[in-house]
C-alpha cells in the first residue's frame, strides 16, 4: 500500500440477478428489524425516560439485540473475544466501516460519540439520536462545551464509545490516535474512578474479494457500499477484541492515555492482519 491509500479505488464487483435478489431480501429484512426496533425503542422511552431520567436500563438491550440479528441477516460471522469491563468509563476502538457500529453494539451496550453531521443524515441520524449517540462538533470554540456534555454522560453511568482516529480507514491499518477527547477523563477528579477499555475491530474479507471489502472511507457512497455488502454471495468475518481496561489514573495525561490505547489496538490489529 502507498500513501494514497485514502483514495477510494475499491472496485465494486458487478451485481447480477442473484445478487440483486440478495440485496432486496437482506435489505428488507435488515430495514424491517432495524426500524421496527426503533419504533419499539421510542415506545419504551416513553416509560423509561420519566422513570429513569438520563440512565437507560432497557433500550440499550434492544439496540444490542438488533445488531446481533443484523449480522445473521447479512451472513457475516461475528466473533467477540473478551468481556465488557465492569468498571465505569469508556471504550475506544479503531474505525474502518459503518459496520463498526453494528459490531461494537453487538459486543456490549454502549453509546457512540459521533461527529455532529451524522445527526442530519436521513435514516441514520434518526437511529443515532434514538440510541443516545453523543454528537460533537469539530470547531475548537465548542471544545469546552463538548467536554462538559461528555463528562455529564460519563457521570450518568453511560458507557461511551469513540473513535480516536477521527475518521474511518480501509480496514488494513490503524491511524494515529488523536488525544482530544481523552481530556474529559482528567477533569474534576474523574481520573480517580474512570477506566478505558481498548477494543479492536478486525475485518476479514470474503474469499476472493479485495482485502478492503468491508472498508468504508474517504468519499465512498454509503448506499453503494451497503448494496455491495448485501449482494455478496459469500461473506467474510469480523472479530471484536475487548482488551483489558486501563485505569485512567495510571497515566499522567490524555496524550499518554491515548498512546497506550493506540498501542494495544495497533498491536492486536497487526498481529491478526500483519503490518501494512
Amino acid at each position: 500500500m502507498t500513501d494514497s491509500w485514502s483514495e477510494t479505488d475499491l472496485a465494486h464487483p458487478p451485481i447480477g440477478i442473484a445478487g440483486w435478489c440478495r440485496v432486496v431480501l437482506r435489505g428488507v429484512m435488515l430495514g424491517g428489524v432495524t426500524f421496527g426496533a426503533l419504533a419499539l425503542m421510542l415506545l419504551v422511552r416513553v416509560v423509561e425516560r420519566p422513570l429513569f431520567g438520563a440512565t437507560r436500563p432497557i433500550t440499550p438491550h434492544i439496540t444490542q439485540g438488533v445488531c446481533r440479528v443484523a449480522f445473521r441477516i447479512m451472513g457475516i460471522r461475528l466473533c467477540i473475544h473478551g468481556k465488557p469491563m465492569g468498571q465505569r468509563g469508556a471504550v475506544v476502538a479503531n474505525h474502518a466501516s459503518w459496520l463498526d457500529i453494528f459490531a461494537l453494539n453487538a459486543a456490549q451496550r454502549v453509546y457512540f460519540v459521533s461527529k455532529s453531521e451524522v445527526a442530519r443524515w436521513p435514516g441514520i441520524g434518526w437511529l443515532a439520536r434514538a440510541t443516545g449517540t453523543v454528537f460533537i462538533a469539530r470547531r475548537s470554540a465548542d471544545a469546552k462545551l463538548q467536554q462538559a456534555v461528555f463528562e455529564a454522560r460519563l457521570r450518568a453511568g453511560h458507557r461511551l464509545l469513540f473513535f480516536p482516529e477521527g475518521t474511518s480507514t480501509d480496514t488494513l491499518r490503524v491511524l494515529p490516535f488523536k488525544p482530544t477527547l481523552f481530556a474529559a477523563f482528567y477533569t474534576h477528579g474523574m481520573e480517580q474512578v474512570m477506566h478505558i477499555q481498548p477494543a479492536s475491530v478486525i475485518y476479514y474479507a470474503p474469499k476472493g474479494s479485495d482485502a478492503r471489502f468491508y472498508g468504508w472511507w474517504a468519499d465512498m457512497d454509503f448506499a453503494s457500499h451497503l448494496k455491495m455488502v448485501l449482494a455478496a454471495p459469500w461473506q467474510g468475518a469480523i472479530d471484536v477484541i475487548l482488551h483489558d481496561p486501563l485505569a485512567v489514573n495510571d497515566f499522567p495525561d490524555r496524550k499518554a492515555l491515548s498512546a497506550a490505547c493506540e498501542a494495544v489496538i495497533r498491536a492486536s490489529h497487526q498481529s491478526a492482519l500483519g503490518a501494512v
